[in-house]
């Protein structure tokens, strides 16, 4: 099975969304997390509404700091944010393979009630289509 870790800055939104889809598309093959440079402590419920509103379970995530990952082998470390594509991040044991995914941050949207859930909806299906292109 391959591990992965999904970073993001605030890991309440992207990463969060992006370890369920990829547990799920994974289908077992793959075991994620995710974690965050700065973790906001909560996660977004938009994040899981949105998950949930596609069919995707969202497990019991956590926001959590990339610290507790610190002393773990990943095979794959996947950032989703540019913030934190240019932040240092700790030394991850084993050949681990990174990859860049720059996703907006639908939280940080404005304007009606549907224009922040399509920002989610895009987020959810731009997540998807570079999950589905990796597991290929």
């Amino acid at each position: 099975m391959e591990r992965v870790l999904v970073l993001c800055t605030g890991n309440s939104c992207r990463s969060i969304m992006a370890e369920a889809l990829l547990n799920h598309l994974g289908r077992g093959r793959v075991a994620a997390v995710s974690a965050g440079s700065h973790p906001t402590g909560h996660v977004h419920p938009l994040s899981l509404a949105t998950l949930k509103r596609h069919g995707i379970d969202p497990g019991q995530p956590r926001s959590q700091s990339w610290d507790a990952f610190a002393d773990q082998n990943f095979d794959l470390v996947i950032t989703v944010c540019d913030q934190a594509a240019a932040e240092s991040c700790p030394v991850f044991l084993g050949a681990t393979k990174k990859l860049h995914w720059s996703t907006p941050d639908p939280a940080k949207t404005t304007g009606t009630d549907a224009d922040i859930q399509a920002a989610f909806d895009n987020a959810v299906h731009q997540l998807k289509h570079h999950i589905e292109e990796y597991l290929a």
